[in-house]
Parts: structure tokens; C-alpha cells; sequence
């Protein structure tokens, strides 16, 4: 197994269809994301351990959650959560030079190895992404919050409820897809600001920690 069969896996599962969000899986390999002990695994569709208690999840869910979120070039996302920075480094993909993304990793250990992965890429010494340790679920600090809201917030760890704090930072027009309950959950906000809300069942997730 490589990663583009891993990437004709998502595709032929009809899980990943968006030809940006394609070329964004070919390019950023999972094997960069995984410690060394596990790289012989990082094609499988599964998830793996990355230390304490946290997981980079299976290809799958985030091929899914990816294309739930919807990013486009340019925009302004926030990733809780951010663990072993794959999916803030796809995204940062996805969203191009002129986009930005702002992760957040409480766990120390772990905000360490997520910032030395996405480093491989560039896009922190970039600017794309800023990596930040701090807890997620107060969202960003006010510096790195844009004025209007972020165009989109992913969150991928389970909370009882998606926190206030993240409805609050998220745009008119925008739209958040997070895990509420084990449920993955996507809050769109139209442009007065209402809030629409869809679940979709089936997953499991490590739990948002909180407080």
C-alpha cells in the first residue's frame, strides 16, 4: 500500500470526490503525520496511536469531515484539535497562499510533534498555518481571530456540545463541522447570522478535553 492507492481507496469509496481535496491527500502523505515505529501503517485506513491517549484518524473520517467542510482558497479556518497536524496541513493546502490556518493542540507533547510535522511542508516558516498550544475549546486567542469570523472551524474530538465559543468565532457565511456526542455534527451560519444544524452518526472520536 502506498498513497495514492490509499487516495484510489478514498476516491472508489466515494468518500473523497472534490478534485482540490484530491490533489491536497496526494500531495500531503500520511506517512509524514505518523511516528516512525507506525509508518509501515500509515496507509491503512485506519486509525493509529500517536501518544498520549490521541489518535490520527482513519483517512476515511477525514476525507469525510473534509469534504463536509467545504474549504475554498483564501479562506480562514480554525482547527481544533490539531493532534498530528495532517489535517491542518491538508487544509492549509486546500486553502492555498492566500488562505490561513490557525491549529490548536492542548497537549503539550503532542502540539510539539504536530508543529514538526507541518514544518516538513513549509507552511509554518510560511505563514500559512499558525500552531499553537492552548486549549481549543475557548477557540483562538483574540490576536488570530479575523474581524469578521473565520470562514470555517473543524473540530476533531468529541464534546458533549460543540463549545459557545467556537459558534461565536465562526462567520456569516460560514460553516463548522465538529463532533458532538461521537456524532459528527455540521453548523452552517448564513449571512444574518441563523444557525442550521445536521448530524451524521457512526463514528467514534477521542474526547474534546475541556476546562
Amino acid at each position: 500500500m502506498n498513497n495514492k492507492k490509499l487516495v484510489e481507496k478514498l476516491k472508489t469509496g466515494g468518500v473523497l470526490k472534490t478534485l482540490n481535496y484530491i490533489n491536497a491527500f496526494l500531495q500531503i502523505d500520511r506517512v509524514h503525520f505518523v511516528p516512525p515505529e507506525l509508518k509501515e501503517e500509515a496507509y491503512e485506513d485506519m486509525p493509529l496511536p500517536i501518544g498520549q491517549g490521541q489518535t490520527i484518524s482513519q483517512p476515511w473520517t477525514v476525507a469525510f469531515m473534509i469534504e463536509l467542510l467545504s474549504p475554498q482558497k483564501g479562506q480562514k479556518i480554525l482547527d481544533i484539535g490539531a493532534g498530528s497536524g495532517w489535517q491542518t496541513t491538508l487544509l492549509a493546502h486546500i486553502v492555498g497562499a492566500q488562505g490561513k490556518v490557525i491549529a490548536i493542540e492542548r497537549i503539550p507533547e503532542l502540539c510539539e510533534f504536530g508543529k514538526n510535522n507541518v514544518s516538513k511542508f513549509n507552511f509554518i516558516q510560511s505563514g500559512r498555518i499558525e500552531f499553537i498550544c492552548a486549549d481549543g475549546s475557548k477557540g483562538a486567542p483574540s490576536s488570530l481571530r479575523p474581524p469578521e469570523g473565520f470562514d470555517r472551524i473543524i473540530l476533531a474530538a468529541s464534546a458533549f456540545r460543540i463549545p459557545q465559543a467556537l459558534i461565536e468565532q465562526l462567520g456569516n457565511g460560514g460553516m463548522l463541522v465538529g463532533v458532538e456526542g461521537g456524532n459528527v455534527v455540521r453548523i452552517s451560519k448564513d449571512k444574518k447570522g441563523v444557525l442550521k444544524r445536521e448530524n451524521f452518526y457512526g463514528f467514534s472520536f477521542v474526547p474534546l478535553i475541556e476546562g
